[in-house]
């Protein structure tokens, strides 16, 4: 199996900030144990869902090439998946979520490729490949449901963060990292636990991008289809956790039609969730997300979405009716009546229209910031984005002008004009003067030894959104996590496991039946007392073979580690049900 990054045309045109998430998936790190942990969990999902999950589970299986017995390799799913317009890229562990939602804008599954161990078979709050690849992917293959979720990423990854979800994140992966790592110490979790717990309870007003992750947590992680009487499972979360599928459908815990008060509803990646929403189809997930789209900064903009700006202290951008796009980091807004009449960015600043940077106006020409009046002229109806040629003459807004403009809320720009840009449907955007002088009543805002005072025009701003309106005016490749997934650790004993493990799989792929599985099972018994799944892989090849003494011996040892770790004794329980085919109860 192959260790590069395997491209296809879709991962081809994503920008270069998010490549820089995108690792190779080695396939060769994967060990014997992590396939049997991969296997038990598939056959127990298969054999469940099948009953509870929505209809799209066992058929998007086989569309998204997704096996039962070997851990999906990235080069096969991309192969599969370009079918179904998607693409799948490796991962390490949690990214950032304007991220994460932005890689679905491109039709692109983001796959931890980790595993988790087999102490957290039934479930792990790290992200890892059983709960991205067998959890996301196969419901992409519903047409509707990949609809909603590419949405759901164009959207989402113009949330407006707050300074503090960084941090929540940043939190959030790190206890997600110890409580998967082995050997983690108590009291690292428990510092770890409280930070998150720390940040989350003081969060303040949630930001959009709070609320939109909520949004993506009670649907696609975690969301439930059909009726309250009779859900059934779509949400990633729950179709890659054998133990919370099968508790979520019972009475423990409270079901909860969808609608946008999800929004509102956090919760802890730690715990079994105590409630789950319901979705009686998968259009109605669009139009809640729709819903929310519309109170957003995207669509409403105004004086709201500036400030919802400056409070993320992050890269952002306004557009103005115009199509004028300004992005950097916003730090200051005056305002006069509810209204913005003059922004201002702090160190770089692009200028765009329809996301593509207007020449000239980059980064390198506006490197301290950018600062410009909104609004219309005082005592004149007409804006100047609205004015004929004849109008901008009688007013002097013309080339080699000296003019003085007094908007409303008392800014005055007084200058030279050089020159205007207009838009494709010729309304002025963006107004060049020199020996330029921008006042708020007594307050200089810009003088002319300061150089060009470029003026951006516009009435009012009509959007504002997290990021860039041009993708290549920033140099993007920032917020990497500090913090690393920590690999299993090599110690003579899991070696030797391991190699019990790759001899019971190489046994069951060549339908070997010849040779004896005795001195395998002694060896398990004496060196690993208290591995449970390698006895159980034994006891399914057993199955088909005419050996009742051994098998007799294995279901005793299965009966005393049921005992001896009554922890897993659900987990024996369950793994010999899928053999022996009985009931569940």
């Amino acid at each position: 199996m192959n260790s590069t990054i395997e491209s296809n045309p879709l991962l081809d045109r994503l920008p270069k900030h998010l490549k820089q998430f995108i690792k190779p998936q080695d396939y060769s790190d994967y060990t014997p144990i992590n396939q049997a942990v991969w296997r038990y969990v598939m056959r127990k999902n298969v054999d469940y869902l099948s009953k509870v999950a929505h209809s799209s589970y066992l058929e998007g299986l086989k569309k998204t090439g997704i096996e039962v017995d070997n851990i999906p390799s990235m080069y096969g799913m991309n192969r599969i998946l370009t079918e179904i317009g998607w693409a799948a890229v490796a991962v390490d562990g949690f990214i950032p979520p304007n991220a994460f939602m932005e890689f679905q804008a491109y039709n692109v599954l983001v796959i931890a490729s980790d595993i988790r161990q087999l102490e957290h078979i039934e479930y792990t709050p790290a992200p890892d490949i059983i709960h991205e690849g067998a959890g996301h992917a196969p419901i992409i293959a519903n047409p509707e449901y990949a609809e909603y979720l590419r949405r759901f990423g164009e959207i989402g990854c113009k949330a407006i963060s707050s300074y503090k979800d960084y941090q929540t994140y940043e939190a959030i992966r790190l206890l997600s990292i110890l409580k998967e790592a082995e050997d983690t110490p108590q009291a690292d979790i428990d510092a770890a636990e409280k930070a998150v717990e720390d940040l989350q309870n003081n969060m303040g007003e949630l930001s959009e991008m709070a609320q939109i992750r909520n949004l993506h947590w009670w649907t696609v992680e975690y969301g439930l289809i059909g009726t309250i009487d009779n859900p059934k499972i779509y949400g990633a979360g729950l179709l890659s956790s054998i133990g919370e599928s099968a508790w979520c459908m019972t009475d423990n815990v409270k079901k909860i039609p969808y609608d946008l008060s999800a929004a509102n509803q956090s919760f802890d990646i730690t715990k079994l969730q105590p409630q789950l929403y319901v979705t009686p189809d998968f259009a109605y997930l669009s139009l809640v997300l729709e819903e929310f789209a519309n109170k957003m900064a995207l669509r409403t903009g105004g004086l709201s979405g500036i400030n919802k700006l400056i409070h993320s202290n992050a890269l952002g951008t306004i557009e103005l009716s115009t199509g004028i796009q300004i992005s950097g980091v916003f730090t200051n807004v005056i305002e006069e009546e509810g209204k913005p009449v003059y922004i201002q960015t702090t160190g770089k600043t692009a200028l765009s229209y329809r996301e593509k940077e207007l020449v000239g106006h980059g980064t390198i020409k506006h490197v301290e910031g950018f600062g410009s009046p909104i609004g219309k002229l005082k005592g004149i109806n007409l804006a100047i984005e609205d004015m004929s040629p004849r109008d901008l003459s009688a007013y002097s807004i013309t080339e080699n002008k000296t003019v003085t403009l007094e908007f409303e809320g008392d800014i005055t720009v007084k200058g030279e004009i050089i020159t205007g840009s207009r838009n494709l449907h010729g309304e002025i955007i963006l107004i060049s003067l020199k020996n330029c002088t921008v006042t708020h009543e007594e307050t200089i805002l810009f003088q002319p030894e300061w150089g060009i005072y470029d003026m951006a025009v516009g009435k009012k701003v009509i959007s504002a959104f997290s990021g860039p309106a041009d993708v290549n005016s920033f140099d993007l490749i920032s917020h990497v996590p500090t913090s690393k997934t920590i690999k299993a650790k090599h110690t003579a004993e899991r070696d030797d496991l391991e190699v019990l493990y790759q001899t019971i799989r190489n046994s069951r792929e060549t339908k070997d039946i010849e040779t004896s599985l005795v001195p395998i099972f002694k060896k398990l018994r004496t060196n690993h007392p208290n591995d449970w799944l390698l006895a159980v892989e034994i006891t399914e090849l057993l199955k088909d073979r005419n050996e009742p003494q051994l098998l007799q011996e294995i279901m005793v040892y299965l009966d005393q580690l049921k005992v001896k770790r009554p922890e897993v004794a659900h987990l024996i329980a369950g793994g010999l049900d899928l053999i022996f085919d009985k009931e569940k109860t």
